[in-house]
Order: structure tokens, then C-alpha cells, then sequence
């Protein structure tokens, strides 16, 4: 069984493979203080909770933007597994030329996404990723990334606001039914979900208008399907495509 682990800034999703089934998902709060004995304990229970042990597992693959949680990752397997694990980064083979001024600054998240929606569709493409921040991930037909967007997420945007305006009020991220809001909720409400609809539709407006081509809109991340209940500019929202993308890698780079 094949453990994927992404960890982003605010959420870590873990998953076990067997073989090409995704047996189950799990969704954690990112905890930079948690450590490699806290991580055996949710390891031990998600395991159990597919019926499994930790002797059916033979390997790992990382994807961090978490420098503190990949060192504690790594010290749990060495310590529960007794092996290492594969981590997305330098020296990992993708199949896709990072068309980039410095390929090393690309995140993990994203090469993973790009690697897994290129490998099922195949054509030009753009990732919308929405986590912590929003990011847009170009790939072209021949399978070269291309480069992308990162934006501020839609809960960034929110926090921010009501953070720096000490009189708005924390609201929940919900469609009002106007855009121009009667009270101050709504008129919030109506700015993030709205606006932030606007900010997508426009950027993958403009990066089709750049690149000169059809593009297939691929969404991942917590918020994409609140944003595809919104828009009809997404083609296809895939929930589990950085853990598809964890275990093509995981394949391209082990000798299993």
C-alpha cells in the first residue's frame, strides 16, 4: 500500500493507495508544531480504519510547501516504516519540461497537479487550484509547463478584510442573493463571492486571450466546488487530483 501525504499551508490531505484504488482520503489542519509521534497516531488509526497495518505499506511520496512538517514526515517514516520516502522537488522526475525562469521555485502542489491532469486529458490546459491561495498552473498540449497565477485565496481575502476594517464583522462565505447588498453582511458577502467569481473569470479570460488557444479549466482544492456551483467557466472539478498526481510520481521514481 502506497501512502500520499500533501501538505499545503492550511490543510494536509493523506491518502492510502492499493494498487490503483484510492482506499480512502483524509483531510487535517496543517500543524507546524505537530510531531513525528503525533503523525504515527493518526497514521495508525487511519490505517486501522481501512483494515490495514502498517506492514502492507511500502512506500510513500511527499508534497510539501512546509519545510517544519516534511522534516517531521520524513522522521516519521524512518522511525514507523523504517524507510524513506519520495519527496516532489529537485531530482524527481515529472515528464514535464518546466518552461520557467528557475524551475526550483515552482511549488510541489502545483508540478503534482500538472502532472496528473496533463496525464488524464492531454490537451492545453489550465489548474485552478483554491487553497490557501488561488493558483492557475498552465500546461500545453505537448505537455510543457507553461507557468501560471497565484492569487490570493478566497478565505485570505475575507480574513484580510475583516482583519484590517476593525468595524466589519466576520460573515459567512456565502452567495447573497443581489449583488448590491442592502446591509453590511450581504454588501461583504456580495464583494468576496462575487468579486472573487470576476478575479477567475477574468485571469483564465486573459491567460486564453495570451495563450491563443482553447483551454480545458481543470479545478482542484477545498473551495472548487462552491466556485463551479457559480461559474460555468470550469470544465471539470477533480477533488482527488494532487493525490492522482502523487501516485503517477510515486510510479515514474520508484523501483517498486
Amino acid at each position: 500500500m502506497l501512502v500520499v501525504i500533501d501538505v499545503g499551508n492550511t490543510h494536509t490531505v493523506l491518502g492510502f493507495y492499493r494498487e490503483e484504488e484510492l482506499l480512502d482520503h483524509w483531510r487535517i489542519s496543517t500543524a507546524s508544531e505537530r510531531t513525528r509521534d503525533e503523525y504515527i497516531i493518526l497514521l495508525q488509526e487511519f490505517l486501522r480504519s481501512v483494515g490495514a497495518d502498517r506492514q502492507e505499506v511500502y512506500g510513500m511520496m511527499i508534497s510539501c510547501v512546509v519545510p517544519s512538517v516534511l522534516a517531521e514526515l520524513l522522521g516519521l517514516a524512518h522511525k514507523y516504516f523504517h524507510f524513506r520516502p519520495l519527496v516532489v522537488g529537485p531530482g524527481i522526475k515529472t515528464g514535464l519540461p518546466i518552461l520557467l525562469d528557475n524551475p526550483r521555485e515552482v511549488g510541489a502542489d502545483r508540478i503534482v497537479n500538472a502532472v496528473a491532469a496533463y496525464r488524464i486529458y492531454k490537451k492545453n490546459l489550465v489548474i485552478v487550484d483554491f487553497g490557501t491561495a488561488t493558483t492557475f498552473d498552465c500546461v500545453s498540449a505537448k505537455g510543457e509547463y507553461l507557468g501560471g497565477v497565484i492569487a490570493p485565496g478566497m478565505n485570505i481575502s475575507m480574513e484580510a478584510l475583516c482583519s484590517r476594517a476593525s468595524k466589519l464583522p466576520r460573515v459567512e462565505l456565502r452567495r447573497p442573493r443581489e449583488v448590491v447588498g442592502k446591509n453590511t453582511v450581504h454588501c461583504m458577502q456580495s464583494g468576496i463571492v462575487y468579486g472573487y467569481l470576476s478575479l477567475v473569470e477574468g485571469l483564465i479570460a486573459r491567460i486564453k486571450d495570451e495563450l491563443k488557444s482553447d483551454l480545458l479549466i481543470v479545478a482542484t482544492g477545498g473551495l472548487a466546488r462552491i466556485v463551479d456551483r457559480e461559474t460555468d467557466i470550469i470544465d471539470y472539478v477533480d477533488d482527488f487530483l494532487t493525490l492522482k498526481g502523487l501516485k503517477l510520481l510515486y510510479d515514474m521514481n520508484s523501483s517498486k
